[in-house]
Formats: structure tokens, sequence, C-alpha cells
């Protein structure tokens, strides 16, 4: 069930998010790393080092992850030892805890049979020692960087990647703190990556050559199961939906959304009766469908044969899937995989990502309309999100009740998943501004998207990197978050330059 929560924005008004479905979670190990000579040199050493990764590792807990500590690796037999026991942890991501000066042969064995992607931390306690009063014992507690190179050095002649370099202190650090943080959400989409099921029902829109995608290659890349789907899935939960939660899906639909009489459009009316039951009752249907399939989201895209209950079902989706969207379920219309698996790590990142693609650029503004029918992540919008009659779906059959909303003002990221010659995915990155002003009253998401160094070269240069027509679109300038976790899916990515 889709459950709101209000926000309240001043004493008259009141607007409501849309409650996660599933909780985020991943597991994040922690792997200290020193030097086994200096434990029988420097008494007590060892248990203040190890009272440094405790520390580290509560500031880990902090982000909601579970943690697996793994000890100190501090010689080489001890990071063959191990090798099976990180494998058995089933992990995430790694952290790499640099706690003092270590040896390239404490991390060389890990580095080569380890994939899963790691992260070196290297936090000293103290913003400067105090040369007064120095000691190797301090030096030794604040080495986190001295071992960086060396460990760096062994990946490359090893074949892998240079881990990513968190540098800073352990305490009272607030850019260390960030970047803690951020690893943290990019092992939440990493998870939920690899163990999403995402169903695929109907088929791509025969002529958009661009969404065609093959699902084994999806699950190679990303780890998600591609589940197949049949739309008489949700026509059995919406012939059979209860009345009352029929209601009830009604009620929240009223709480949620504004409906506003039409302006311009001739195909918009004010929200009716009809469309109202309607969209009610397929979402009750679409929620009964996403539990017993265990989906995690859905693309699709179904015509059925005019007039029939299955094409009003298929067709009627867009505000129950608006509020999946909303509760982190990514949905995709036009059947476009390729997007949901966007949508899903923008959502993990609580970025939001609604499904777009690029309207009528305005010349006089300097600014390109991104938005569309369909899915959107509601938690996103700008005030309250609007919810209209349309007589017809432009591009596609039926009508019905559509939402229509811009999302918040500020920076904006898009992330576009195309596909090359061989296969392979890659990614396509910009950042830009959401900004006030109309937007068309077409019962269709819309944002203002302003772009550097202009409109005209943002957009030649994203065409030239060939992307799909469709990409995600987040709140917040993710670029360089998603690049990295690109790398780590080894995805080619490339950020569109501002200058």
């Amino acid at each position: 069930m889709i459950v709101l929560e209000k926000n309240i924005k001043s004493k008259s008004i009141h607007t409501y998010t849309v409650k996660r479905i599933k909780p985020l979670n991943a597991r994040v190990g922690i792997l200290g790393v020193g030097h086994h000579t200096y434990w029988g040199q420097f008494e007590g050493l060892l248990e203040d080092i190890l009272k440094k990764m405790d520390f580290f590792e509560e500031k880990v807990n902090t982000c909601q992850v579970e943690t697996v500590n793994l000890g100190i690796s501090d010689c080489a037999e001890k990071a063959y030892a191990l090798i099976p026991k990180i494998k058995a942890a089933n992990l995430d991501l790694l952290f790499i805890d640099m706690v003092t000066y270590a040896t390239s042969s404490s991390i060389a064995a890990i580095f080569r049979e380890i994939e899963i992607p790691m992260v070196m931390v290297a936090l000293q306690p103290l913003k400067a020692m105090d040369y007064e009063k120095a000691s190797t014992y301090m030096q030794l507690m604040n080495d986190d960087i001295c071992a960086i190179p060396e460990f760096a050095n062994v990946a490359l002649r090893f074949g892998k990647a240079v881990p990513p370099i968190i540098i800073g202190t352990l305490h009272d650090d607030p850019e260390a703190e960030k970047q803690i943080k951020e690893y943290c959400q990019i092992a939440k989409v990493l998870h939920s990556l690899k163990t999403a099921r995402i169903g695929q029902m109907g088929h791509v829109l025969e002529a958009m050559l661009d969404m065609h995608t093959d699902s084994t290659l999806l699950s190679a890349a990303f780890g998600c199961h591609i589940v197949q789907t049949e739309p008489d899935d949700i026509l059995a939960h919406y012939q059979n939906a209860a009345e009352e939660e029929v209601i009830a899906y009604e009620t929240q639909i009223s709480k949620f959304f504004e409906a506003p009489d039409p302006k311009s459009d001739p195909i918009t009316e004010k929200l009716n009766a009809e469309d109202l039951r309607t969209a009610a009752r397929v979402g009750v249907a679409l929620n009964y469908f996403i539990k017993g399939k265990k989906l995690d989201g859905l693309a699709y895209y179904y015509e059925g044969k005019e007039f029939s209950e299955i094409r009003k079902v298929i067709t009627n989706f867009i505000v129950g899937n608006s509020l999946l969207t909303g509760g982190g379920f990514p949905m995709c219309g036009e059947m476009d995989l390729k997007t949901c698996v966007a949508m899903m790590i923008m959502d993990r990142l609580e970025m939001g990502g609604s499904f777009a693609e690029f309207h009528p650029v305005d010349f006089k503004e300097g600014f390109v309309l991104v938005g569309h029918d369909g899915p959107h992540h509601i938690n996103i919008a700008q005030g309250k999100p609007v919810i209209r009659s349309l007589k017809k779906y432009h591009g596609k059959p039926g009508s019905g009740a559509s939402v229509e909303f811009k999302i918040k003002e500020g920076p904006i990221t898009m992330l576009g998943i195309s596909q090359k010659a061989d296969g392979k995915f890659k990614f396509i990155i910009a950042e830009g501004e959401s900004k006030e002003g109309p937007i068309p009253p077409t019962g269709n998401t819309n944002t203002r998207g302003f772009f550097a160094p202009d409109v005209r070269t943002f957009l030649t240069r994203w065409f030239k990197e060939a992307p799909t027509h469709h990409f995600a679109l987040g709140i917040g300038h993710r670029a360089e978050t998603i690049r990295q976790i690109g790398e780590f899916l080894g995805i080619e990515t490339v950020i569109i330059p501002k200058i």
C-alpha cells in the first residue's frame, strides 16, 4: 500500500510525500591495514589503532548500512587468510582503513582476488602533530596517508583500478564525513542493482529502435534480473480490486494532487470521477501485482485491443506509477529498461529520478523543457502536483488521468544510459538548473532546464554522445557520484562539459 507522509509548509498549506516502499540497505566491509613489525616495537599501538577503526566504523554506521569489521591485515600471510572471509561477507563495498603505514604485501592478494568496489580511507586523528611533544608513536598513529602511493602502484601493476581515496581527519571533518556518506549511498545503489527484480511487460514501441535492450546484457552489466510479466497479471488484480481499497486509493489521490480547471490545451479536462475511479482501481491492482511478483521496478508498454478492458487498464498506469516511483519503485513507460535502471540509481542516491526526454527549446530565455508523460518521481515535485483528465494520450492509445508538475527549483542532474555497437552500456551525465517559470498545462510533467554554457551548445554536446531519447532526471549536482558508480561497474561514462 502506498503510504503518504504529510509535510506542513504553512498553517494552511499541506503537501505530501510518498514513503519509501522498501528500506535501502547495503553491506559495507571495514578492513584495517598496518605493519605487524610495529606491534612488538610500540606497546599499546595496536590497541590504539583498533580504537581508531572502531571510531571509523561508528561513522559508517550512521549512514544506515550494515557493517562488517574484518580486522587488520598487517602482512602477506594475513592478506591471503582474509580472502575467504571477505568473499563470504557478501559485501557491496569495502573501506580499506589506512590506520597507519602498511606494506603493500598486506593488500596485494586482496586487490588480486576481491572484485568488489574498494575505497581507501586515510583519516588521521590529529589535524596536526604537536611538534614540541612529537614522537614516533604519535607519527605512526597519524601515518594514514603514508602507504597510499604503495597501494595505488600495486593496484596499477596488478591491472586493477586504483581505488578512490578519502583523505582527512578522523574528527571534526565535514568533508570527509560527506564522502563517507556518499560512498555508503553508492553501496546502496550497487546493492539495489545487483539484487533488483525489474519487471518487463509487453513490448517496446516497435519504431523506437533506441529502446530495444537485451535483458541478459542488463543482468551482466548491473546484476539485476529481468522478470517477464504479462498484462493479464495486472488485469486479474484490477478485476478483483476490493471496493474499500479503491475508495481509500481515491482519497489518497485527492489528498496528494490538485485537480484544476483546464487551461489552453483542448485535450485536457478537469479530473472527472470516472478517470479518478479508474486510476485508483489500477493503482490498487499495481500494488498487488508488484508484491506478488516481488518486483523492484517495471518497464512496460502494451496497447491491447481497441476498447478492450486490458487497454483501459494498461493505459491508466500513470497516477499509480507516479506514486510508486515516488516510493522508490521506478516505472518506465515505452518499456525502457535502460532508463528504469537509471531511475533506480538516482532514487537510491536520494535524488528522485523522473522519466524524461527533451521537449521544445525556449531560445528567448535560453532553456529547454525537460519532461515526459507517464512516470515521474513525485517526491521531487515543486509544490503540489497536478492531475488532469486527458481526452487522448498523444502518440499512443488511451485516455484518462495524467500527472503534471515540474521538479524542484535548483540544481539538477541527468543520467542517460545508452548502448554501443558492441553491446556495452554507456553513462551520459549532465548537470544543470531547474528555474522558476510557467510550464505547458498539458497534463505532462515539464521542467525548465538551464544548461551551461548555453542551451544550443549543451544540446549539441549531449546529442553527439549518441544517447537514447529518454533519461533519468533528478535533483542536486551528483555527476561525479554517478561517474564513480559507472567506474565501479566498469561502464564507460561521459560528463557533458559546462564550459
